[in-house]
């Protein structure tokens, strides 16, 4: 059985750029030697398939499941109950999961803030926050609080919790 990757959520309020700092800090990870996975999780329904597919039309048409692949990549949509923690098991070769979203849960997170939004994580499951340029840290923070925009030290806090097996 194999170990699993250290995992770290990027959580926040839509909008307030998780996804923007996950897709900017993944070069930077790629760069130091880390093979990343994310998980996202979508809080509503998403369209699974993009129009006018064959695989999109089976789903249409009441299929269980569809998968379609090439040499490089596949995907799989299947209808079922799902949690983060079957994707988890999927990636057991990456160095590292990031999951996008999970803000109420235990896994340990870098809360990303809007400037008009008050923390909502558990503060004994953060590990940092992001924070608009400009802003200060959330009172009684005891966590390290980045600016959104230093990419570069979210690179070095990430491969930190990575390279120590996700302990802080």
């Amino acid at each position: 059985m194999s170990k699993r990757p250290p995992v770290l959520a990027v959580c926040g309020f839509k909008n307030a750029g998780k996804t923007t700092l996950i897709e900017r800090v993944l070069p930077l990870l790629a760069d130091r030697g880390l093979k990343v996975a994310v998980i996202k999780r979508d809080g509503h329904r998403f369209e699974a398939d993009v129009r006018d597919t064959d695989t999109r039309r089976f789903l249409q048409a009441g299929a269980h499941g569809t998968a379609v692949f090439d040499g490089e990549k596949y995907m799989l949509v299947k209808r079922e109950a799902v949690s983060e923690d079957r994707f988890l098991a999927a990636f057991s070769d990456a160095d590292l999961i990031l999951l996008e979203g999970f803000k109420a849960s235990s896994w340990p997170k870098i809360e990303v803030l809007r400037g008009d939004s008050a923390p909502v994580c558990d503060p004994a499951s953060l590990i940092a926050f992001a924070l608009p340029e400009g802003t200060g840290a959330p009172e009684g923070a005891n966590v390290p609080a980045i600016s959104r925009d230093d990419c570069a030290a979210f690179a070095e806090l990430i491969c930190a919790y990575a390279r120590g097996g996700g302990k802080d």
